[in-house]
């Protein structure tokens, strides 16, 4: 044996049990330290969690905001939707507005045209014509628009309600000339009447199949700030009854004939009411009046003659410094015999204190020859509200 043999034998005997040792002892070393059979590095189930849930929560987050986004696109789909079908509605109501003001126009003028003391037959004829051409036009005008939907049935009543009022002024201008030779006035008032009718039928129609359900419709649909536009065609609707065409066939024929208006003509003040106290007016005794922000006179007139009177000025004055208080309104009509009323508000604030003079004054009509019951100075004080 050599030394170098003799070396390696050494270290092997001495390397050897220290290696087993070891080995022994490591495994144990590393089971203590690591806390679980076979070793590795320790795992704490309060580490290990939120890396496991923030994935998840990343996740729900996501789809969070996704139904956030499309419910908020949902909002924004329906405003669209609700401002533009408002838009529609508006842009429709606005249009009929124009139409139904200038058909109520056109009757307006109408009423004027067969109001007027004096007008001869022939020019009322041609005047009629040119209003029912200009009505067509208007009708045209209401069958070009394109209504929403839900519209479409109370749209078909408004172009109705036109037809009704352009068939109207054609049947009074052709009655006019039928009658034009007649001397049967009853017989004239009944044909003219049933011509006028159409205008008072136009009326109904607007109202009640167009204008009330268009505002229910409206409602229904949730739009508001939308407002349904109004069309009267007579402004004095009594025109259109028999007895109101015949006495306008013998004041036009009488206007025909020239000269002085015959039969008995006259108008007078009935009375002077204080609203809304309800209490009437004395010449003779002083009236205190509250003056209240709704006060108004209601003035009542009779036509005490035989004839139909028209356009029939009324004037209520208060005597106030520096400037009166004065208010004009018209009667447009009214037929012999009858009583017929028109009130005076907005006044404005009285004087207060000392008797103040109210004072009415009715305009004499054509061949009045007894204005002594035409103009009346009622004393009254007016008193602070209580």
């Amino acid at each position: 044996m050599t030394e170098r043999d003799d070396d390696i034998i050494e270290f092997d005997f001495f390397d050897e049990p220290e290696t087993e040792q070891a080995t022994q002892r490591r495994p144990a070393l590393r089971s203590r330290q690591s806390g679980r059979p076979g070793g590795g590095p320790p795992r704490r189930p309060t580490f290990q969690g939120p890396q496991g849930v923030t994935p998840l929560l990343r996740l729900i987050l996501l789809i969070a905001l996704a139904i956030f986004l499309v419910i908020v696109l949902v909002f924004w789909l329906q405003s669209c939707r609700s401002e533009s079908r408002t838009n529609a509605y508006r842009d429709y109501m606005a249009d009929m507005k124009t139409v139904g003001d200038s058909s109520a126009a056109i009757g307006r003028d109408l009423n004027e045209q067969l109001l007027t003391p004096g007008v001869d037959q022939q020019d009322l004829i041609k005047a009629i014509e040119g209003l029912a051409q200009r009505q067509r036009q208007v009708t045209n005008n209401a069958e070009a628009l394109d209504p929403p939907g839900p519209l479409r049935g109370e749209h078909d009543a408004s172009i109705e309600s036109l037809q009704f009022r352009f068939s109207g002024l054609n049947g009074l201008a052709a009655a006019f000339v039928e009658l034009a030779n007649t001397q049967d006035a009853t017989r004239a008032g009944g044909v003219l009447a049933a011509q006028a009718e159409r205008f008072v039928a136009s009326d109904v129609i607007w109202d009640d199949l167009f204008g009330e359900p268009s505002k229910v419709e409206l409602e229904t649909q949730g739009i508001s700030g939308v407002p349904v536009p109004n069309s009267d065609f007579l402004i004095t609707p009594d025109l259109a009854s028999q007895r109101s065409m015949t006495a306008l066939w013998r004041r036009l024929q009488g206007a025909s004939e020239g000269g002085t208006p015959t039969g008995l003509h006259g108008t007078g003040i009935v009375s002077v009411t204080v609203l809304p106290a309800n209490e009437q007016l004395s010449v003779n005794n002083e009236t205190v009046v509250e003056a209240t922000s709704d006060l108004a006179f209601r003035v009542s007139l009779q036509n005490s003659g035989d004839s139909q009177e028209v356009g029939i000025k009324v004037t209520l004055t208060i005597q106030k410094s520096p400037e009166p208080i004065t208010q004009m309104k018209t009667i447009q009509l009214i037929n012999a015999g009858e009583t017929k009323s028109v009130t005076f508000e907005d006044l404005g604030q009285p004087p207060f204190g000392p008797t103040t003079p109210v004072k009415v004054t009715v305009e004499p009509v054509p061949g009045e020859s007894n204005t002594s019951n035409n103009s009346y100075q009622y004393p009254v004080v007016f008193s602070l509200p209580r």
